[in-house]
């Protein structure tokens, strides 16, 4: 039996035939304008979803490579290493051959702090347009164990997945600092490791490929509650750490040792060099179990950052630094200024404290600070422009503040 008009009211919202634009009735169901809105958007999103896959069928690791240039300064062998690995990675997912079982290639990162590992990882994920979460190995522990279990990494991307298990299965995790979950000793201990080789072993079929149970909105495992079943063939593990230490294990090569395709190991002092003759036999006898390196077999180096590439980090990238800190500076009213001089001073900076690109940011924020509070105020007193110096990187001095009655012929001076 069909409604009254007098108790009309949405099906689908509950909302009443007054507080909508059109409801539309059907025999004895009733619906808004406001759902049918709604619904058209779902259906739409729904149809976008093959788009968005296709792109992920076809990468291309030169296309890769180029996008990331245009974010990370440097590091040209990792580029190469990760841009491959990830159009390899995505060929195996959705172009499988029918009779032949292609094992999963995921990525290691090796490098010192503060030379990029996080954002090539953070940038691939912006570029693929896939769900991305980073963990941190440390506070991972064997199941039962106080800390998080392996598998809360899953929960975490399913999160950033809102939930849909189809684009998390299809996601990327990074796990940083892996190096600190190496073992102590070559030696296989017979006692409880907790976070070190215990969590190796937890993370073997995650990473290789296994179904993981996951509770619903973040809620808490029990054994009656219902789980979200997520499948990690697919998901991408890029993994990365600083690895301090391991140069002593390659300084100790001697000079008749053979590495990779019978290469001699010469006597190198520089850290990039070392790290370039890497082989899964010294990350073993730094602490990580073959097992766990098996599953890592694509290796990416990154070196020391010079003080030239820091200098072109803090002004080339898209999302720069100078840019960032100019357009905050710009909506008060004032142009902010970065002289060549100033960015050598602050790249000298961050090599000295040895933070590197992640040191940059700090060093800035330091400095111009003071100057952000103050910005309404200076623009009120008639000061357009902030030119910063060396001497305000070094010492603390003020920069050069130029006024809006200041002459061109001064205005030359400082830019010079």
């Amino acid at each position: 039996m069909a409604k009254s008009t007098t108790d009309l009211f949405c099906d689908f919202c509950g909302k009443d035939r007054a507080h909508v634009e059109k409801l539309i009735a059907g025999a004895n169901v009733n619906i808004c304008n406001e759902c049918v809105k709604l619904c058209d958007q779902i259906l739409g999103d729904q149809k976008e979803k093959p788009r968005e896959e296709s792109k992920l069928q076809d990468l291309d690791p030169h296309k890769i490579r180029e996008h990331l240039d245009q974010h990370v300064i440097g590091q040209d062998h990792a580029k190469m290493v990760i841009s491959v690995a990830v159009a390899e990675h995505y060929k195996r997912v959705y172009k499988p051959p029918k009779n032949l079982e292609l094992e999963k290639s995921n990525v290691l990162l090796v490098g010192p702090t503060g030379t990029g590992k996080t954002l090539l990882a953070k940038t691939i994920a912006r570029y693929l347009d896939v769900p991305f979460t980073i963990a941190d190995a440390t506070t991972l522990t064997e199941a039962g164990y106080v800390g998080d279990d392996v598998e809360s990494v899953i929960a975490k991307l399913l999160d950033k997945s809102d939930y849909d298990v189809t684009r998390a299965q299809q996601g990327i995790i990074f796990l940083d600092e892996v190096d600190k979950i190496a073992r102590k000793s070559e030696n296989v201990s017979i006692t409880r490791d907790v976070s070190g080789e215990g969590v190796q072993q937890a993370l073997l079929k995650l990473i290789e490929g296994t179904i993981v149970r996951v509770p619903p909105q973040g809620g808490r495992k029990h054994p009656n509650a219902e789980m979200i079943e997520v499948d990690t063939t697919n998901i991408l593990f890029i993994c990365s750490g600083t690895f301090i230490g391991i140069e002593d294990i390659l300084k100790n090569k001697s000079d008749h040792t053979s590495i990779g395709f019978q290469s001699r190991l010469k006597k190198l002092t520089i850290a990039s060099e070392l790290y370039e003759k890497l082989d899964q036999n010294d990350l073993t006898k730094f602490g990580l179990i073959p097992e766990f390196i098996g599953r890592l077999s694509t290796i990416g180096i990154l070196n020391e950052l010079t003080q030239d590439e820091l200098v072109r980090i803090i002004s080339e990238p898209k999302h720069s630094i100078e840019k960032q800190y100019q357009w905050s500076f710009k909506i008060d009213g004032i142009e902010l200024k970065l002289p060549i001089d100033a960015k050598k001073a602050i790249a000298i900076k961050a090599e000295k404290l040895g933070t590197f690109a992640r040191g940059l940011r700090q060093i800035i924020e330091k400095v111009l600070l003071p100057w952000q509070y103050n910005a309404k105020q200076l623009v009120a007193e008639g000061v357009t422009e902030l030119v910063i110096r060396p001497e305000t990187i070094d010492k603390g001095t003020d920069p050069v503040i130029i006024r809006e009655d200041s002459t061109k012929t001064n205005r030359r001076k400082v830019e010079n």
